[in-house]
């Protein structure tokens, strides 16, 4: 069932991904005690999914009731809860909150920084969504640049988040029929062109508003 409802997620049922994840979590609670792996991680991942829908202050609640109860269990530097408090600080970034999310990035960099290498892909991905904050041409080169890294090592969701970040940004700094902007929309199209994802291909951000998109974006795509 997991499975099944991160496959729909992917697929951008959310509603039906929500479904199954609770399902999922509420079994879980009568089998496990609360600070089981399995069942923290069942309550990320439909964190991840309210997220996605947008429902910011119900991903924040249930983000901080893992990170806090993976603290009573895991050390500082443990990569799950340096991952949960990445997710965190992404969530208060879509939230507007960019000075929690700085601070609480910083922390996830320089932890990681002691355990891993500088240029560590867990370690360039915490900056990458640091730099997120900022909208200079520069970062968001890079930060495709890293998103394009994480697609060639088969890392999806992450290839597709910070891709939808650079074009989400673009749009708001440069306007939606900007060269740079279009780019970032072929990027992210053949990220999910990758995946097997046809419908979101289609449906990228402005494929229903211009016809003529679509064919900006392939022309883009192999340029």
């Amino acid at each position: 069932m997991a499975k099944l409802a991160s496959t729909f997620r992917k697929q951008g049922r959310l509603e039906e991904a929500e479904k199954l994840q609770l399902e999922v979590m509420e079994t879980r609670k009568t089998k496990l005690k609360a600070d089981h792996p399995s069942m923290l991680s069942s309550m990320a991942k439909l964190a991840s999914t309210f997220r996605k829908q947008g429902r910011l202050e119900e991903a924040e609640k249930l983000q901080l009731e893992v990170i806090e109860t993976r603290k009573t269990k895991l050390k500082a530097d443990h990569p799950s809860m340096l991952s949960s408090m990445a997710k965190l600080a992404s969530t208060f970034r879509k939230q507007g909150r960019l000075e929690e999310a700085e601070k609480l990035q910083l922390e996830v960099i320089e932890t990681r920084k002691t355990k891993l290498k500088a240029d560590h892909p867990s370690t360039l991905s915490s900056i990458a969504k640091l730099a997120s904050t900022a909208d200079h041409p520069s970062t968001l080169t890079s930060m495709n640049n890293l998103a394009v890294t994480f697609g060639n090592q088969g890392r999806w969701e992450e290839a597709e988040e910070l891709k939808l970040e650079v074009m989400e940004t673009s749009k708001t700094k440069l306007g939606a029929n900007h060269p740079s902007t279009l780019t970032s929309m072929a990027n992210l199209t053949l990220t999910f062109q990758n995946q097997g994802r046809w419908e979101e291909t289609h449906k990228t951000k402005l494929g229903a508003d211009y016809p003529s998109t679509l064919t900006n974006i392939n022309n883009l795509a192999f340029t």
